[in-house]
């Protein structure tokens, strides 16, 4: 299946997320984005040395100004299970507005087309490295990476295409 790209809708599908008073919702990804502008960014995997380090700090520590350029949620996704994203989330006290939602069986990556095989590396299929901008769940960005690259998907890409 090809990637998602500009002009899509953003498919339907069930997420795990831990909620404000720590009870493990599953989520509709249009209950969370259908009349809303929301970023929605994939990473490999939770505690990974890319992810970890920049990728996600870059969103939560950019969220107000992606917020006051009219983003309603910043939802990240990674194929991991709904335990071991709530406990990355914890991993950063500082975080007010970046969802962290767990694609376990890696369905939803799947349906995005987003699949990165690193079986070789000993992890399974996970997401490919993205930042999707989401309009009404028309994507207008989609900042994909090659490979194990981190260059257009990060926060400011995003702040610059608002």
């Amino acid at each position: 299946m090809a990637p998602i790209a500009v002009g899509d809708s953003l498919p339907d599908g069930q997420l795990g997320w831990f909620d404000e008073s720590d009870q493990l919702q599953q989520v509709s990804v249009h209950a969370l984005a259908a009349g809303k502008k929301v970023i929605l960014f994939g990473v490999p995997g939770a505690f990974t040395p890319t992810c970890s380090m920049q990728h996600v700090p870059g969103f939560i520590t950019q969220a107000e100004q992606l917020k006051a350029k009219g983003v309603d949620e910043i939802l990240l996704l990674s194929v991991n299970d709904p335990f071991v994203m709530k406990a990355w989330a914890k991993s950063y006290p500082e975080n007010k507005h970046v969802k962290f939602l767990a694609d376990g069986s890696g369905a939803y990556t799947k349906a995005l087309g987003l699949e990165l095989d690193l079986t070789e590396k000993g992890l399974g299929i996970r997401s490919r490295r993205f930042a999707l901008l989401a309009d009404n769940l028309k994507v207008t960005v989609a900042n994909i990476e090659e490979g194990g690259q981190f260059t257009i998907s990060g926060a400011e890409e995003i702040l610059k295409a608002l």
